[in-house]
């Protein structure tokens, strides 16, 4: 497959540029996902020749016991067995999910937005020549294209037996998977990440802090979109000044609660609890206050999306009670949420950010593709 895409760079790129040039949305965060340049065909190079050297994930025994009435009793990880991925935009899932299904021992179905058509099939045609130069079958890579209904109606009464649905994309997305599915949905969540700024934090860690979590890519569900300040801060309006106006420099529109308007220079008024549910996937920052620690995690347990979050202190006894107490996948003291991501976590290439807790929270690697069974064996035992 790394010689196919070697290869197939220019034909990969040129179908991309086909695309590109059909979409006629105006979501900037979905476009940006959608481009397929020199370095995203390198980038997909890269996740397939890190899945090469990672260890076979199946097979592996999880535990052993030898019971007194002589049962060998082994735990071992085992395949899924079919998995679909629906997924909007995005091509280089098209390779980072099916080399990980595959290498999992996995069958992957791949129901990619119509907006990707043409670069997803590009893409396909790769895989199906690299399968077939190995004497595999091509249904180990399938490509679904399909429109609404026809996948509504796919879930519903699926033509193949389906053992796992990952749904990778908004919430539309994932509510209309889990109404119409019939087997297991394995959430790739919204992000909506919030910032929480103490007391005592720092403002040389604050500032480069949020500016990279909310601008460095604007699409990633790893990105930034809440920051709260605590009112107790000796530096309150000073701090949230400096952080308006660098990321005002990042052109990100700025809305804050009435408190906050008093210093900034946005005039934008959050005027509506349901914002700070919202993922914002643009260049859009929501500013609030809080009151305490216990406030803070409170609030960003009610409204954020389970994805990752920040607190910015110098106090570890602090760090620790929110990075224990906040629900969500990653918790962040005094980094980017950006790192929530499989290569920058150590896990490899990744299915998704799973904000499930069954049956794995965060990057969705090799590893985690895998469920388990049990063998026991034995030698005319019965139960008496």
């Amino acid at each position: 497959m790394i010689d196919e895409l070697d290869a197939n760079r220019f034909a990969i790129i040129e179908a991309n540029k086909k695309d590109l040039e059909s979409y006629s949305g105006d979501d900037q965060a979905l476009y940006d996902r959608l481009v397929v340049d020199e370095a995203m065909v390198n980038d997909m190079i890269r996740a397939v020749g890190e899945v090469k050297q990672q260890a076979d994930p199946v097979g592996n025994i999880i535990s052993e016991e030898n019971l007194k009435n002589g049962l060998n009793i082994k735990n071992r990880t085992a395949p899924f067995g079919t998995i679909m991925i629906i997924y909007e935009s995005r091509p280089d899932v098209t390779i980072e999910a099916a080399v990980l299904a595959f290498k999992a021992n996995n069958k992957i179905l791949l129901k990619g937005g119509k907006e990707a058509h043409t670069s997803n099939e590009e893409l396909i045609k790769c895989w199906h020549k690299a399968l077939e130069a190995n004497g595999l079958e091509k249904d180990w890579i399938q490509y679904l294209k399909m429109d609404r209904d026809t996948t509504q109606e796919f879930l519903k009464n699926p033509d193949q037996k389906l053992d796992l649905i990952v749904p990778r994309g908004g919430e539309r997305l994932i509510a209309f998977v889990k109404e119409h599915a019939k087997c297991a949905v394995l959430i790739s969540g919204r992000g909506n990440n919030f910032a929480y700024v103490a007391p005592d934090a720092d403002t040389e860690k604050v500032i480069p802090v949020i500016v990279n979590a909310k601008t460095d890519k604007i699409s990633g569900c790893n990105a930034l979109d809440k920051v709260l300040i605590d009112r107790r801060h000796p530096h309150f309006e000073e701090i949230a000044q400096k952080i308006e106006s660098e990321l005002n420099k990042h052109d990100i529109q700025i809305i804050a609660t009435d408190d906050l308007l008093k210093c900034l220079k946005t005039t934008s008024e959050i005027n509506n609890k349901s914002i700070w549910r919202e993922e914002f996937l643009s260049k859009k920052a929501a500013m609030g206050t809080v009151d305490g620690l216990e406030n803070a995690i409170e609030f960003i347990n009610t409204y954020s999306g389970g994805h990752s979050n920040i607190i910015l202190t110098e106090n570890t006894a602090d760090a620790s009670t929110f990075m224990e107490q906040i629900d969500s996948a990653a918790v962040y003291h005094n980094a980017s949420t950006r790192f929530t991501d499989g290569g920058q976590m150590g896990v490899g290439a990744e299915l998704a950010i799973s904000t499930d807790k069954l049956h794995h929270r965060g990057p969705l690697g090799l590893k985690q593709l895998v469920t388990n069974k049990y063998y026991i064996l034995g030698n005319g035992q019965i139960r008496e």
